[in-house]
């Protein structure tokens, strides 16, 4: 619990194929660092990126091939991260090699989604 008594989201966990290059990609693309990695369950190694406040631990089995199918939605639909500049970005994502889709500009913010190399949807939103 914060200080206020308000929940929070501390972190997520998700399976990746290659941490190292996810990893990468978010701090690329967001800004983030790497807080912590290291040995995980199973001999599989863990990469927690992200703020100060809040992270992503990206977990990558210890055979390089993940468990369970990254299809969208078995069980995640999408991960949003809130960014200032929506433009900057989106051109930072299509340098990435990826592709941005499903634009929206309505109430309260701007908006894109775009899968990274492991078919996870991340959503970028801009409330400015």
């Amino acid at each position: 619990m914060t200080e206020n008594g308000n929940a929070r989201i501390e972190h997520i966990n998700i399976t990746v194929r290659d941490n190292q290059k996810t990893a990468a990609l978010l701090v690329d693309l967001f800004g983030w660092h790497i807080r912590w990695q290291g040995p995980a369950m199973l001999g599989g190694h863990s990469i927690h990126v992200g703020s100060e406040n809040s992270y992503i631990a990206l977990y990558t089995c210890n055979n390089s091939k993940p468990t369970t199918a990254f299809a969208k939605g078995q069980p995640l639909n999408h991960l949003g991260i809130e960014v200032g500049d929506l433009d900057a970005i989106e051109a930072k994502v299509i340098a990435a090699g990826l592709e941005p889709h499903s634009h929206g500009d309505y109430e309260p913010g701007r908006r894109f989604y775009f899968f990274d190399n492991d078919g996870i949807e991340f959503e970028v939103i801009s409330y400015q």
